[in-house]
């Protein structure tokens, strides 16, 4: 896969996109129907946690708080199929504690595992991000390296290969400041939003469809709510 590096004015243009589809807007509303959601008021049932040194990852109290030293992956354990969308809210802390470094606002979807492909818990994996390359499946890391990149990857399940689709030095996160996120899972397109900004467009010639999402960071600390999936009734556009 080709490497493309992209300029603020391409991202401009994803804004001016993201302007001329009402799919994204309250007119959405009628052609989606709740697939799955997590107030975050009953603990981490639905979710698996993988940590590279400890941490915290706990739900309580409409929040998934994530304070974490190093890698981090905190899988939703329900197996998702397109067409779909994902929509949450993560605010990257910044109150003076030992993890809170504004970083790696990260996310896994449509993943699955090469070693055990038809359940992705039964590879075990310790949270090192090197552990990840087993899988196939979309990632991005907005606000990534210390805050200072944000990338869409499409990994292929092999060691060492993490393809580079779109490579930005912005947008970046806000110290606690909230991203609302919104994936767009539907064929070959993928879309990956912030707060009304289409970040990501990507289509994809042979698409992953299926499999599991999570939220990905290291060395960071996180507060994330209102978690939604929503079914597509038709092609996002």
């Amino acid at each position: 896969m080709t490497t493309t590096r992209r300029a603020f004015g391409a991202l401009a243009a994803g804004a001016a996109l993201a302007a001329l589809a009402p799919a994204e807007g309250a007119s959405a509303a009628p052609r989606r129907r709740l697939l799955a959601h997590d107030d975050f008021r009953h603990g981490l049932g639905k979710w698996a946690v993988e940590l590279e040194q400890g941490g915290t990852v706990a739900a309580s109290r409409g929040m998934l708080e994530v304070d974490v030293p190093a890698g981090a992956t905190v899988w939703f354990r329900q197996r998702l199929d397109g067409p779909y969308v994902i929509e949450y809210t993560a605010t990257a802390v910044s109150e003076g504690g030992v993890d809170d470094r504004v970083s790696d606002l990260n996310n896994f979807w449509n993943a699955t595992d090469v070693r055990s492909p038809d359940d992705i818990f039964a590879t075990r994996r310790g949270g090192a991000l090197a552990e990840y390359d087993y899988l196939r499946t979309y990632y991005v890391g907005y606000g990534a390296n210390t805050n200072t990149t944000t990338r869409l990857r499409r990994y292929v399940g092999q060691a060492g290969a993490r393809p580079l689709v779109y490579d930005y030095t912005e947008p970046l996160l806000v110290a606690n400041e909230p991203n609302r996120v919104r994936i767009v899972s539907d064929g070959p397109t993928v879309r990956w939003w912030n707060n009304g900004r289409l970040v990501f467009d990507y289509e994809d010639q042979e698409p992953y469809t299926s499999g599991h999402f999570a939220f990905r960071t290291t060395w960071s600390h996180f507060r994330i709510s209102d978690f939604k999936v929503w079914r597509l009734r038709r092609q996002q556009r």
